[in-house]
């Protein structure tokens, strides 16, 4: 039998499963060592990488898995994504990149790819989102205007009632993102404002003693009136006055929100955190616990966050923690005794 020589395969084994890839950081191939199939995919990896078609969405798959931020995950997450990465240029290589700048004709594309694995929510939105990284860096190198797969909803559903970022979690992203994120992320657990309204949130909303804020989710009907407190005062004179909008990003532009997903993505990532259910907006919880602890009451929080008042209730459960209104409860016993 003829033996042929491939170079530069990679070996993983992971979980006592053993997996070959083209190149270490390549795609992975099919098959046996050996088999027809093996060197077919080992050809038309090789193939690929010397002259890949740059209009197809194959070639952004191949771009990210060159990408510094693909190289700077570690070995395990690699491993993971690979799988999904193959999946990806498997299912969605032969699309043209100009299909992705038309959301309306893409999605109902990517939910139907999401959906093969409707059966298993999580699995799912793992490989949502692997895809919408993909994207993201379409997004960063300029071959797409915005991320498609930002309006695709999650298939898993979950009471985020407690689900909150204490601040060791908070300690642990700051320890190796960037100050600009760590700034986003002081500002949203002391303001309790959504993303979209903080990377809109500009010098001229601070008054002698408020952030006073129409807020997106309200169409602009409602009002955030945040109290400048003292942590929330240091946290604003720590931020250089770069442009109109507080937030910047490390060009000392505003951010863009896909250029912030983007950003806080890999923050999560680089800590270690990507597999925790840690959203951005749960930083929204962890101020309104800040806001109950003090002794604010339910209408105060609805006030200060525009929450609709009549669903207040709801809100606070929701948000604030079991053990953080306990605590406050305590609080207002024993400031009456």
């Amino acid at each position: 039998m003829v033996r042929i020589e491939l170079k530069g395969i990679a070996k993983v084994t992971a979980k006592g499963r053993t997996y070959w890839y083209a190149w270490r950081g390549g795609p992975r191939l099919k098959g046996e060592p050996g088999t027809p199939q093996f060197i077919a995919s080992y050809n038309e990896a090789v193939q690929d990488h010397r002259a890949p078609d740059k209009s197809r969405f194959r070639f952004v798959v191949s771009d990210y898995k060159r990408s510094n931020d693909y190289g700077k995950l570690a070995q395990s997450t690699r491993d993971q994504w690979g799988t999904w990465l193959d999946r990806i240029a498997e299912y969605f290589g032969e699309l043209r990149i100009s299909q992705f700048d038309r959301p309306e004709k893409i999605r109902p594309v990517i939910r139907r790819w999401r959906n093969k694995w409707a059966d298993t929510p999580r699995t799912a939105d793992y490989g949502m989102q692997v895809l919408s990284r993909v994207a993201a860096h379409a997004v960063q190198t300029g071959k797409i205007a915005g991320n498609p797969c930002e309006g695709v909803e999650h298939l898993y559903k979950n009471d985020r009632s407690e689900i909150i970022w204490t601040d060791a979690e908070i300690a642990r992203l700051k320890n190796t993102c960037s100050n600009e994120i760590a700034t986003a992320v002081d500002l949203a657990g002391h303001t309790g404002l959504r993303l979209s309204d903080l990377l809109r949130l500009s010098w001229s909303h601070i008054s002698d003693d408020a952030i006073i804020l129409t807020t997106g989710k309200s169409r602009h009907r409602r009002e955030a009136i945040i109290p400048l407190y003292g942590a929330l005062r240091e946290i604003l004179a720590r931020i250089p006055k770069r442009s109109t909008t507080i937030l910047t990003n490390s060009r000392r532009r505003p951010w863009t929100a896909d250029g912030f997903g983007s950003s806080f993505n890999k923050a999560k990532i680089d800590a270690g955190m990507s597999q925790q259910d840690l959203h951005f907006n749960d930083l929204r919880g962890t101020a309104a616990t800040k806001f109950y602890v003090a002794g604010f009451t339910m209408r105060e929080i609805a006030e200060t966050l525009a929450w609709e008042e009549e669903s207040v209730e709801k809100i606070i459960r929701r948000y604030v923690g079991r053990t953080a209104a306990i605590k406050a409860r305590i609080k207002k016993l024993e400031a009456k005794e």
